[in-house]
Order: structure tokens, then sequence, then C-alpha cells
């Protein structure tokens, strides 16, 4: 018997249709078995911790990450693995943050959800429930397969500081393309065993603190002066710059100053590709020379959630602007890979 904790936060998943007015409607999630009479044939024994009132994942904040990761935390030693059900639109966000905020995880936390809701005859809710399940209990001599924070949609399982969804319309919702796929459904449930994380022998660790001030400027040919400095002299700690190619910008020499000025003054600047494949290579084109020479940071193959998140994390952690800078660019849990 397979003990498995399920946290619902809300989300398409946990939807039902009222029959009275043909709307979808929550349903208490405290009732799955009734909703999957299925689960009764699994060795399964499960708990569900319903949020009260539940989350669309677009209210998704800080707060509640932080409750996940204590909710966890204390049930951590009495379950085998968890399954998050959590709205898919805001998933990678969490399951980011989530990879920081548990570190040394020896056990599997799977996200999932669906894009139809549980109680529609096509609905992809049943076929992730049940495969979220299968892989939250899957262990091999006596040891969990799967020891990191992953979200299960559409019979693939991705690294969840890797993934970002893609499609509101089809099943298949989230990619991963700078990392593997760590495990695919079909008749059986195959693992790429040599992309796992392997946590044996650290300690379990969860940790409590986030630093929202976090900025971002996406930029785009012609974005004015104003609008650069608006985000740089905003009241945060970093930015996230969003940039062409494989880490490249304009090379006016205004815009370097901006960002040369808002260095100076304290604040850190993390360079992330607008390309959803690749990596950011500071310093390979003039365009991002200048860059490297004024104390841009790295974010190489990172996602933007992941990237955003993770510096939440450090500055909630660390109070040492270059301490934050240091370890942005390093690779804590399988979130980047580096190319220099």
């Amino acid at each position: 018997m397979y003990n498995i904790f399920i946290i619902y936060t809300g989300g398409t998943i946990g939807m039902v249709k009222d029959p009275e007015t043909g709307t979808f409607i929550p349903f208490d999630f405290k009732l799955i078995e009734k909703n999957l009479p299925d689960l009764s044939r699994l060795n399964y024994k499960l708990t569900v911790h319903s949020f009260e009132p539940i989350i669309d994942s677009s209210n998704m904040r800080p707060s509640i990450w932080l409750e996940m990761a204590k909710i966890i935390r204390d049930n951590y030693s009495l379950y085998d693995g968890f399954v998050i059900l959590h709205g898919s639109d805001t998933m990678a966000y969490s399951a980011s943050i989530l990879s920081f905020l548990l570190e040394g995880l020896q056990k599997p936390v799977i996200f999932s959800g669906s894009q139809l809701p549980i109680g529609e005859i096509r609905t992809d809710a049943r076929e992730n429930l049940m495969t979220a399940l299968e892989i939250a209990s899957a262990k091999r001599d006596g040891v969990s397969i799967i020891q990191e924070v992953c979200i299960l949609f559409d019979n693939k399982l991705f690294r969840g500081n890797r993934s970002f969804k893609y499609n509101s319309d089809k099943f298949e919702a989230f990619r991963s393309p700078n990392y593997p796929v760590l495990a695919e459904a079909g008749i059986h449930i195959r693992y790429n065993e040599e992309v796992l994380a392997n946590n044996a022998g650290l300690e379990f660790i969860c940790h409590y603190h986030i630093d929202n001030r976090v900025g971002v400027l996406k930029l785009f040919p012609g974005i004015s002066e104003e609008t650069i400095q608006s985000v740089l002299n905003s009241n945060v700690r970093s930015i996230v710059m969003e940039t062409f190619g494989s880490g490249n910008t304009m090379t006016d020499s205004w815009f370097l100053d901006l960002l040369s000025e808002a260095i100076k003054s304290g604040k850190n600047i993390l360079d992330i590709s607008q390309c959803k494949v690749g990596s950011v290579e500071l310093g390979r084109y003039e365009t991002s020379q200048g860059l490297k020479a004024i104390g841009v940071l790295n974010g190489y193959d990172m996602t933007f959630e992941t990237a955003v998140t993770k510096l939440m994390y450090l500055q909630g952690e660390l109070s040492n602007q270059e301490d934050v800078a240091h370890w942005v660019q390093q690779s804590l849990r399988g979130e980047l890979t580096k190319n220099d």
C-alpha cells in the first residue's frame, strides 16, 4: 500500500458541471474516489488537502507557494510521494519555486492538472491524475525513482524548473525544449534514467523566505528610453532582461549607460533569451560584449518562469546582492546548463 498526499489548490481538473446552470463549479476533492472509481482498484492510500477557498492559478502568489512547501515539509516523512493539482496557467512558476524551496528532495513532488474538467467525457484529467499517482509511488529497491519537482501533462514528465506552458488549446500543454523529458507513459512508463535527479545522501531542507522584488524588462525594437528607465528605476533588487537570440541587445551608448548605472546602484540584471530554445552566450556577438563588460549576469538556458522565481528564492535567502548574482548563475536544482 502506497501513501500518497494530494494537494488540491484549484484549477480546471477539479471542476464538475452544475446540472442546473451548466457552468463548471469546483467539487469537494475529498470525494475524489467517487469521481474516479478506478482509484479503488489501485494499491494507494490517498490523503487529500484542499485549499479553502480554492485558487484560480492566475491568483497564485508567494504566500501560497510557501504554504504548499510547508505542507510538504510537515508530511514529508509520512508519505511516499506528493501530487499537487494546480491550474495550468501558472503551474510552471509554482513548480519552479517549489524546486528551490524544497532542497534535497528524495521523494517525488508531481504537479499536474488538466485542460478539461474531470467531469467531462473527453477529459484529460483522469489520465493525468492516474499517471501522476503512479509516478509518485514508483520505487526501485525501496527508493523513489523521481526525487525532484516535476510536471506531468499529456503522458510526459518534465523537470518542473525546465518547463513552460506553450499551448492553451491542446492536451499537450507543456514543453521543456532545453532539457529531455524525464519519463513518458505509454503501455509502460519509461524513465529516462540518465537525466533524473539523484539526491541520495542529501539532507531534506525546506526554505521559507521569498523576496519578490523582481522586475522584468522585455526588449523590442524601438523601445523608448523612458520605458527602460521606468523598469530600471523601480523598487526592485533584480531585473530579468529578456533579450534577442543568444542574449543580444542594441548597442546604443545611452542604453548601455542606463544598464551600467542600474548595476552600479546595486541592482542585478539577469540576461535571458526571448527564444524558447537555446542559451544566452554573453560575448559571442558584438551586441552582447558590452553587456558582459558592465556586469550583466548570464541566465544561460533558464526559462522565464525559473529566472523570476529563482531570483525571488535567492533574494529571500541572501541579503548580499553579490551573493545573489553569484548563485543565480549556478545550477542549484538542475535548472540551467552552463555553456562557458
